[in-house]
């Protein structure tokens, strides 16, 4: 695969007029690249040229074999890749005087293109980040039901909110989202864009909640779930989850998809019970470029 076959722009617009079919036609292994690419192109305004970001597309014949998005923070988000297509990308980009601080593909892609970076750039790479991603087939609530009901928030509910988004990232060690996590920055949080459902007892006490992304591409996806530790082992996560995969569907959704981490057998368990079937993996790496010798 040569390096031309590649075709960059920072127009997202044009970026999208060659490879939205692309990414739609998988719409949920491909589920972070839309949303990811939505955020930006929603965000575009507040760029400059200067922190404006990149997208690639590699062609062949006039079809669209795979992408690649970098933002203005450094953050590298890549399709399938065949192990080839891979190095040449990163030889590609690092050529170009790129430097990403992380990669985030599928698990063989994301692995291959930390090895090619590393050896076009002596940059290190840490891995971060793995989990399974999930698509939704049929939908099947738990049985036995807890009692309580799903409620859609309102922004009577932020602080709540807030409050237990920092508490996630601490069980899943986001210390960047959790620094983002506050009435000032939270629109540019991970969290931002999201909808959050509660799950509530018959008193109208929140035990439990689940955040859902727009529809992009007609994909969905659910992120994140949480409950308390005290209110766990109770049956609410799974509850909450189907009420809002539920209203995701009611949305216009033909795809749902929800990511895990692998090390937690409870939640991988749950998921599946209600529904979820396991599609793909993913992984993460970090780059450190080093320090300069002195002179």
């Amino acid at each position: 695969m040569h390096p031309d076959d590649w075709h960059l722009t920072q127009d997202v617009d044009a970026f999208l007029a060659r490879a939205g079919h692309f990414l739609r036609s998988r719409a949920a292994l491909h589920n972070t690249p839309l949303t990811d690419i939505e955020k930006l192109r929603t965000h575009r305004a507040a760029e400059s040229d200067d922190e404006a970001a990149v997208f690639g597309r590699l062609e062949s014949q006039g079809e669209v074999l795979a992408i690649f998005y970098l933002t203005p923070l450094g953050r590298l988000g890549l399709t399938p890749l065949s192990a080839e297509q891979t190095d040449t990308l990163a030889a590609h980009l690092a050529g170009l005087g790129h430097s990403p601080a992380q990669v985030i593909a599928e698990h063989d892609t994301a692995g291959a293109f930390s090895e090619s970076w590393q050896k076009h750039t002596g940059a290190a790479s840490e891995p971060f980040w793995k989990t399974h991603l999930y698509r939704l087939g049929t939908l099947t609530p738990p049985q036995p039901r807890p009692e309580g009901r799903g409620r859609l928030t309102g922004r009577e509910d932020r602080d709540h909110i807030m409050r237990w988004c920092r508490e996630f990232c601490v069980d899943v060690g986001e210390q960047r989202s959790i620094d983002l996590i506050d009435a000032g920055s939270w629109d540019d949080s991970r969290f931002g864009d999201r909808h959050f459902m509660f799950w509530e007892t018959p008193q109208g006490v929140p035990v439990s909640m689940a955040a859902s992304t727009s529809v992009v591409g007609g994909m969905v996806r659910v992120d994140p779930v949480y409950t308390p530790a005290h209110f766990r082992g109770r049956g609410y996560a799974g509850a909450v989850t189907v009420e809002a995969s539920r209203a995701a569907q009611a949305a216009g959704a033909t795809d749902v998809v929800l990511f895990t981490d692998p090390d937690n057998p409870t939640s991988n368990a749950l998921y599946q019970r209600i529904g979820y079937v396991h599609l793909a993996d993913f992984a993460g790496y970090r780059f450190s470029y080093g320090a300069p010798e002195a002179g």
